[in-house]
């Protein structure tokens, strides 16, 4: 962290984390002791923390706590892992090993794709760990800097329509997670027994800092008009311009973010702002700029507060813009023109320019799991044994079998359907329906989401049947708590978590995510919801103009009135 006092910085006494962070022997803490301890499933004070880290969550089942406690047992601890991949892209290969550590090795027996464009496993137990994250790197998989305060998992526009630009797109995702890992060993020291090196090669972070980053931090690459990414949860983006179909630049936008805290105002969902045009040779240094400034910037006393979006706030846009460029010695030009027309994936099958198709399955919830009558898990397995390309997770947790030959696109298809990895009855309300993993295993989760969705979808679905509007769709979204995981705060309607069976109803968001929906209800049950839904959906199917969105309905019908500026009206 530079030595130069800003009047930028945060004064005060540090939060907790910040001591953990300055403690841990850049990441390592007492982790590996803590491995050797079979007295617990779980991991004691500070590394409880720490192995986020690392791309862990502790967690437990929800479902089963409470019998465990009448047992006299503690919690049955285990970790959820997040995998790194950029652009989330995997090879067949890569997803043969994963299935059969899911299977052999985890609680649940799934894969779970994230809006993080990557998977997760869900339960492991403590005597996996190791095993699991040498199984990945095996496979050339890790899971650094997948959570905690670090830049995560970069995403990229995943459907590869325009290929020549998509792997440029791609090549520049993988760039920036590389620049902006953390440099210290300590995940393959503990995990993949590396040898330890006595030097001070990595008691230093050049970009990240002594303490890591205020809070985490989230960086994606978008390829206009797509907007699948759903640029505005994010702090960093790179909005690709090309030119003749090769990519020349980007235009970089900064300071978005979902999250918030129930009944804290000072917090909010913000969108990020537009700071200009760069060519493609200064995307590492912009990057590295963006991160630097927000590390010895962002509020380092209140955690709450600790996001890029809030630094942005209090410093100011131009005063954060103007840092960055005097720290990557690069001038931002004026933005260059371009526009977001969508964000869904495009599913079915899709002809790229080389000649190879691509084939997009919806995965409900992103959870890939065998069912009776649905082996989504076994046909993935099966497919990823003859298929010659690669899979591409998305943003919103589907799931592409991408690069497919010719000769190969019957086999393909017949396995995918086969397996119900391809159904032709899936609703376009299905399809734009997302939800967070939530309960039982998330340990902030206050009301159901994944688990939920399944019933929620099929009541949006009565009702637009019932108003003669079968075949339209809302963006529609849940989230278990409010931090944001499943992007209800970019949503057309969105259910936040309060409590069991409870949620807040956030209408007015447009179809593009371009737009923040504001509350209309608060801390209201599911029969509420759909009562306030009924209503507004047939207003929306007797008064709509054209292809009106319901989004943009309600806010023409003054239903409610759109966020403008999140920091200052969307409490309003």
């Amino acid at each position: 962290m530079s030595n130069e006092k800003s009047p930028f910085i945060v004064e005060g006494k540090l939060a907790d984390n910040e001591r953990l962070k300055a403690q841990s022997n850049n990441l390592r803490g007492t982790i590996a002791n803590d491995l050797q301890d079979d007295l617990t499933g779980g991991f004691t004070a500070d590394n409880f923390q720490l192995i986020r880290f690392h791309g862990m969550y502790q967690q437990d089942d929800r479902d089963i706590r409470a019998e465990r406690m009448k047992q006299k047992l503690e919690p049955l601890h285990n970790v959820m892992l997040r995998a790194r991949l950029p652009g989330g892209i995997i090879t067949p290969t890569q997803w043969q090993e994963i299935d059969r550590f899911a299977d052999e090795h985890t609680l649940y027996g799934s894969i779970r794709l994230t809006t993080r464009q990557t998977f997760q496993f869900h339960g492991v137990l403590k005597p996996n760990i190791k095993l699991m994250h040498q199984t990945l790197n095996k496979v050339g998989i890790d899971s650094i800097a997948t959570a905690g305060d670090v830049n995560r998992n970069v995403l990229c526009t995943s459907n590869p329509v325009e290929s020549k630009l998509h792997l440029e797109a791609y090549e520049w995702a993988k760039k920036i997670s590389e620049h902006l890992l953390p440099r210290t060993r300590a995940y393959a020291e503990i995990w993949l027994d590396g040898e330890k090196i006595e030097s001070t090669e990595d008691t230093v972070e050049p970009i990240l800092g002594d303490n890591y980053l205020p809070r985490k931090f989230k960086t994606t690459v978008v390829i206009p008009p797509q907007n699948d990414v759903d640029v505005h949860a994010n702090d960093l983006n790179f909005v690709a311009i090309a030119e003749q179909g090769k990519l020349v630049g980007f235009n970089v936008l900064v300071g978005g973010g979902l999250a918030m805290t129930h009944g804290d105002t000072s917090t909010y969902p913000r969108k990020a702002d537009d700071f200009g045009f760069i060519s493609v040779n200064d995307t590492l240094a912009i990057a590295e700029a963006v991160v630097s400034t927000q590390r010895d910037w962002g509020n380092r006393v209140n955690r709450k507060n600790a996001k890029t979006k809030y630094t942005l706030e209090r410093v100011g846009v131009d005063n954060f813009k103007a840092e960055v460029e005097k720290r990557a010695g690069v001038t931002f030009a004026p933005s260059r023109e371009y526009s977001f027309t969508t964000r869904g994936d495009r599913f079915g099958w899709v002809e790229g320019i080389d000649g190879k198709f691509h084939l997009t399955v919806y995965i409900e919830n992103g959870r890939i799991i065998d069912k009776p009558g649905k082996p989504l898990k076994t046909g993935c397995l099966e497919i990823a044994k003859i298929h010659k390309g690669d899979f591409r997770l998305t943003a919103n947790q589907n799931l592409i079998i991408a690069g497919v030959a010719p000769d190969n696109k019957d086999k393909i298809e017949a396995l995918a359907r086969e397996h119900k990895l391809i159904e032709d009855n899936v609703t376009s309300q299905r399809l734009d329906s997302m939800a967070c993993v939530s309960l039982p295993t998330c340990p902030l989760a206050m009301a159901e989401a994944e688990r939920y969705l399944p019933e929620a979808i099929e009541r949006m679905e009565s009702l637009l049947k019932k108003h003669g509007i079968g075949s339209q769709s809302i963006i529609f979204r849940i989230t278990g708590c409010p931090n944001g995981c499943g992007r209800s705060m970019l949503s057309e309607v969105g259910l936040v978590g309060k409590g069991p069976g409870k949620y807040n109803l956030h209408i007015g968001g447009d179809r593009e995510g371009t737009r923040i929906p504001r509350m209309y209800r608060e801390n209201i049950s599911e029969d509420e919801i759909f009562a306030e839904l009924d209503t507004l959906i047939e207003r929306w199917a007797n008064e709509r103009e054209n292809n009106e969105s319901f989004g943009d309905y309600v806010i023409r019908a003054d239903i409610i009135k759109p966020v403008v500026n999140s920091a200052s009206d969307f409490y309003d």
